[in-house]
Order: C-alpha cells, then structure tokens, then sequence
C-alpha cells in the first residue's frame, strides 16, 4: 500500500488533482499575501505582486538594490490531509480502501508545493522582475457513496514557466499614478478524472500510468497584465493608495483544462498609516473578478471514471471580497517580523512573515470555498515557505 501512497506523492510533484472545480483560478498563492486576506491590489511591495496587479512592483523598496529571491520553497495542504494518506496507507485490501473512501466521503483535500524564484528592482526611473515559477498542486475528493466501485474523483495540472513586469511611477498635480505591466508564458499537464479502487489497488507505475492515458492534457497559456495604482496623499501620515488590475487580458487560452487562466477585474484599497509602536501597519480591503469570469466546473463521472463537466458562472460576492492587515513588529537590519490577519471568502487568515539575515520564513492559514453554490464544501489550508533572499 505505501506504494500507491508513494505514486500519489510523484504525482503530484508534476500535477495536481480536485474534484469540484469551485476555486478561484490562480497561478501562485504568496504566504504573506494570503495571511493579510488575500489583499495586495493596491498594496504592492512583492516581486509576486505581478499576480495580483503589476503597479505594486513600484512600492518594492529600494533600499537593498537588487531584490533576490531563490529557493522559495513553499508547499500547503488541507487540515485533514495527514490523516487521509495515514489511512491510505495502512489500507490493505479493496475492502479497506473502500471503508476510507466512505469515511472521508463528500471531503476536499488539497496539497501543494511551488518555487518561485525572482530577482527585482526598484529605481528611481522604473521598477522591473523577472520570475521563474514551478508548481503543482494535488487535491482530491472521495466521491459521496462510493461503494464497491467507489470513486477518489480528481483534477490535476503540474506546471511552470516566466513571468514579466515592468511599473513606472508618474507624478502628477493630482498625485502620483503607477502603471505596470506583465506578461507570462506558462507550460501545464493537467489531469481530470477519478481512480477506482481496482486503480488504486495496482502497482504504483500501474497508477501513475493509468492517470496518464486516460486524462492527461498537455497545454500553454500566454497571458499579459496591465495595472494602475493611483496614490492621491503620499505624503499624508495614511498613505492612502487605490489600486486597478486587469489580468490574464483576453484569457491565457487554456479554457478547456483543469487551471485554466480567465480574464479578471479587480480593485483594491489601503492605508498604511503611520503609528508610533510599530514600524508598519497596512489595512487594505480587496473585490476581484468584478464581472465574474470565474467558473464553478461541475463534474461528472461515469463507472469507468471517466469525466465530463459544465461550468457554471459563480457570482459569489463573499468569494470576492478580501480583508487584510499587515502589523509589522520588527525592522532591524538582521531581522524583520510581521503578522498578518485577514478574512478570505468569509473566513479568518492568519499569517507570519520572518527575515533572519538571508533566510526567510513565511507561514499562513486560509480557507477555501470549493462548492458549487448550492453545496457548502470548505477547505482550511495551512502554508509553509522557506527561502533565502536578500
């Protein structure tokens, strides 16, 4: 049995698996982005930022030059995870992977690992970064009712490639306005379907080919970025910034796969108000996809586990609004720490970022919502990141 544990843990270093397709679509997820809600439309201040809007790449601080991230090893996965692959694994027969599968019935679990290495700058002139992202992530569902012929129902995608972003700041009467923009080449494998028990009884080669041949989808999306963040008082003691992105312009061209890529609206607001006690404090309040692009894909999967699905517009205002606050404890120049709060889709974020010397480590809590709308499902992810950056 730790065999098809051990296939299951190759696979997901290539892809990644989920059976209701709720999620919003993303590419990479920061630890410190998702600890403060999910918000940086108009907080900026990350090379990552060019995924949540590329004007923020203006607000990187200039004080150290060269940004450089390397090694950002980071990897999440859902509260119950652990206790299902130990199940998984000390099953023997088909009868007691079925005995799991009605256990775990109707629940979502989700594991991930990325690495996002990036080297950034900000000028006086302009501010730019170059990233190289590889990531996978697995989620997977034992489908309700599984019986005998029970289902673990997946979707997957394991994939990586370049990112891009250039932001100039202008100073007008009015204020200052940032403009950025970015670009992204994005090779995936993505993978729909659901195993059997029979499937997952074989050989571990014997799994890790079957997902193959029956579901396997190699594609590439090309997508391009625009961003504005107009500061009206800078030099207020607030700091109030708002913040405009448009992403994935025209969609990525993935549509038909597991991961695929919409065109979003989204907008941003925050203050950074100045306070005697702490050397940071940033409060920002986020709405993405405006016009709901974002699908719920809905599947279904006949006795071969074979799949086909139909998407479904999500409209969920509570899915879109994001609450974040950054509360920075520490700024010396060997360590720096923050914690950081938030709601994301209705429910509570935590998060704390830490710098010794070159050493990072970012760690953040989060719940998604994966249902359909009329089905409630959430998932209560934890992350982990650790690099080396200066």
């Amino acid at each position: 049995m730790k065999k098809r544990v051990v296939s299951l843990a190759l696979l997901s270093a290539t892809t990644s698996l989920m059976a209701l397709g709720g999620e919003f679509a993303y590419l990479y997820k920061d630890p410190r982005i998702m600890g403060m809600g999910g918000t940086n439309i108009a907080v900026g201040s990350y090379s990552t930022s060019i995924f949540s809007n590329p004007a923020g790449l203006t607000n990187i601080s200039k004080e150290h030059g060269f940004v450089v991230d390397i090694l950002s090893i980071g990897a999440q996965g859902s509260a119950k995870s652990l206790e299902f692959v130990n199940d998984v694994n000390n099953a023997e027969t088909e009868n007691d992977i079925v005995d799991v599968l009605e256990k775990y019935s109707g629940e979502h679990f989700h594991f991930g690992v990325n690495n996002y290495t990036s080297i950034s700058k900000n000028s006086e002139i302009f501010a730019w970064s170059i990233g190289l992202l590889a990531a996978t992530d697995l989620n997977m569902q034992a489908h309700p009712n599984s019986g005998p012929s029970g289902l673990l129902a997946t979707s997957s995608r394991g994939y990586g490639g370049v990112t891009l972003g250039v932001a100039k700041p202008f100073e007008t009467e009015f204020g200052r306005v940032d403009v950025g923009i970015g670009a992204k080449f994005i090779l995936q494998q993505s993978y729909e379907g659901s195993l059997l028990v029979s499937d997952l009884m074989n050989d571990s080669n014997d799994i890790v080919q079957t997902l193959r041949d029956k579901f396997e989808r190699q594609t590439y999306g090309v997508g391009a970025d625009l961003g504005v963040t107009y500061r009206p008082f800078e030099e207020s003691v607030w700091h109030p910034a708002i913040g405009m992105s448009v992403l994935n312009i025209g969609a990525m061209g993935m549509d038909d796969n597991y991961g695929f890529q919409p065109m979003t609206v989204n907008f941003g607001v925050s203050i950074a108000p100045e306070v005697s006690f702490m050397h940071k404090l940033v409060l920002a309040a986020d709405y993405v996809d405006a016009f709901n692009a974002n699908v719920v894909r809905d599947y279904t999967y006949n006795d071969a586990g074979e799949v086909s699905y139909k998407d479904y517009t999500d409209s969920d205002v509570m899915k879109r609004v994001r609450l974040g606050a950054e509360l920075g404890l520490i700024d010396k120049s060997f360590l720096t720490a923050a914690l950081n709060v938030g709601l994301y889709q209705g429910a509570y974020t935590a998060g704390l970022n830490m710098e010794l010397s070159v050493l990072k480590l970012n760690a953040a809590t989060y719940e998604e919502q994966i249902g359909t709308g009329d089905v409630s499902i959430t998932d209560r992810r934890y992350m982990v990141q650790l690099g080396v950056g200066w």
